[in-house]
């Protein structure tokens, strides 16, 4: 089985980027469905949203550093790059989500235990 693939490396994830990606309620939502280490296919994401934007705001995600990608024939898998993230920015990313959960930034992306 493939492993994971990632666009930048620790060290190439930058703070305006991530900071950038992080700023859409959506992107943060997800990250708030990943943020429990567990890897989901991109079919198990429920947003208010077209499958296309969806599909466009985990690609952000990929390409800032925040989650990895992989593929296993037809069907993707993403997971939340946290151990490079806290590596890079200690602290950041638990502070980011705690703030989301109180202020419900995000809530509105949840996810259903099967994939379409």
């Amino acid at each position: 089985m493939p492993g994971h693939s990632s666009v930048l490396s620790e060290s190439q994830i930058t703070l305006p980027r991530l900071m950038a990606a992080l700023s859409d309620p959506t992107r943060l939502g997800i990250v708030r469905v990943l943020s429990d280490g567990a890897e989901r296919g991109w079919g198990q994401f429920r947003a208010p949203v077209a499958k296309s934007t969806l599909s466009h705001h985990l690609k952000v995600l990929r390409e800032a550093g925040v989650t990895q990608t992989r593929q296993e024939g037809t069907r993707c898998f993403v997971i939340l790059r946290r151990d490079d993230l806290d590596a890079r920015f200690p602290g950041l990313l638990p502070a980011l989500l705690s703030a989301a959960l109180a202020d419900g930034v995000g809530e509105h992306v949840t996810e259903s235990s099967e994939e379409d």
